[in-house]
């Protein structure tokens, strides 16, 4: 994982290893506030794993199994292994399955990975269940088990790359799910040609990149989509506002950033901003959440393990040394997806949009 001319590979399992300091007891990968979520714990496994730190990474996994609910979901929030916030969220669930498939990718494990299939497949069933008509997958099904009002473009985009890769584990554990692979491709179209389905969310820099990041976006659409925010959203020499109305560069942000270029083959943009957002560095290896340039501040004054886990994956990919250095540049459709004609409002493929 050595990025020449940026962190060596010692520099980056010692990030590895402040998130593995910021573990519970309980495995659980806290938030600096000490909730933690399914969606960012799993993004701490998969850094953990990737610095070969897999014990750590498997007490993770434990917890996950532990807290996953009958309906495949997992609470919002828990704190100190009690539910905080009890709504289940689409992208929260489907996550597990891009940390399994990169545990597999690593490790070679497979007994490892059979043995969390089940949780896998209850997991994406929960996430593809609330699919609309039109083929967004709305964001949360509340605790009372309403589905949500809406789609979030940043949340849907995620969960494209998770239904790709589910769907490369499922053919693995012998057990293929063609109707996940349908999903994805409903999803990918309602992503790339209908941002009238998703809550606008756009002063978020991520509603900017993560439909290239999660493979929905590749091409020559990609690279046009990634240029028309570039200067909204990129501060040279800084890295990746959160939002586009406020001067705070954020480090998990720019390294998502960083792995968007890399999916498309922009590999030296990728470095450069890799290399820009370093200023967030701490002597132990962590990493600062924000920087807010106006005030030359922290910015929120605290250091995130989801951060340093944004960081050792970006360096993965970046290093081209791993087996699931690629696992974000294969998220994309496998082949093309079949082309769908639209009829505007409504999507001609998947007919009627109303929520179901």
């Amino acid at each position: 994982m050595n990025v020449p001319g940026v962190l060596t590979r010692e520099q980056v399992v010692r990030t590895a290893r402040s998130i593995a300091a910021a573990q519970d007891d309980d495995g659980g990968v806290p938030w600096p506030d000490g909730h933690v979520d399914a969606w960012n714990h799993v993004e701490c496994l998969m850094a953990l794993t990737s610095a070969g730190l897999i014990a750590e990474a498997r007490a993770g996994y434990a917890w996950l199994v532990r807290h996953q609910r009958a309906d495949g979901s997992w609470p919002m929030k828990v704190c100190g292994g009690v539910a905080a916030e009890h709504g289940g969220e689409s992208n929260h669930a489907a996550y597990i399955a891009v940390g399994v498939w990169h545990d597999l990718l690593v490790t070679g494990d497979e007994e490892f990975a059979r043995g969390l299939w089940p949780v896998v497949r209850r997991a994406l069933d929960f996430t593809v269940d609330l699919q609309t008509a039109r083929g967004e997958i709305l964001w949360e099904r509340t605790h009372d088990g309403a589905p949500g009002s809406h789609a979030l473009l940043t949340g849907c985009s995620s969960i494209h790359q998770s239904l790709r890769h589910a769907v490369r584990l499922a053919e693995r554990m012998g057990d293929p799910q063609p109707e996940w692979e349908l999903a994805a491709d409903g999803l990918a179209h309602v992503i790339a040609a209908h941002p009238e389905a998703f809550a606008d969310k756009s002063r978020f820099s991520m509603d900017w990149y993560y439909p290239v990041l999660g493979g929905a976006v590749r091409g020559t659409a990609a690279t046009e989509r990634l240029a028309a925010g570039w200067d909204t959203f990129v501060v040279p020499g800084l890295g990746v506002r959160c939002v586009s109305d406020q001067p705070w560069v954020t480090g998990a942000e720019s390294c998502e950033l960083v792995l968007a270029l890399d999916a498309i083959g922009d590999r030296d943009r990728a470095i450069t901003v890799f290399a820009d957002m370093q200023r967030l560095r701490h002597d132990d290896g962590s990493y600062w959440t924000g920087w807010q340039y106006a005030n030359e501040a922290w910015f929120p004054h605290e250091r995130s393990a989801y951060t340093a886990a944004a960081v050792v994956l970006a360096a993965e990919a970046l290093a081209g040394d791993s087996p699931a250095g690629a696992i974000f540049r294969e998220a994309a459709a496998p082949g093309p997806v079949p082309a769908t004609p639209c009829v505007t409002p409504a999507c001609h493929r998947f007919g009627d949009v109303s929520l179901p």
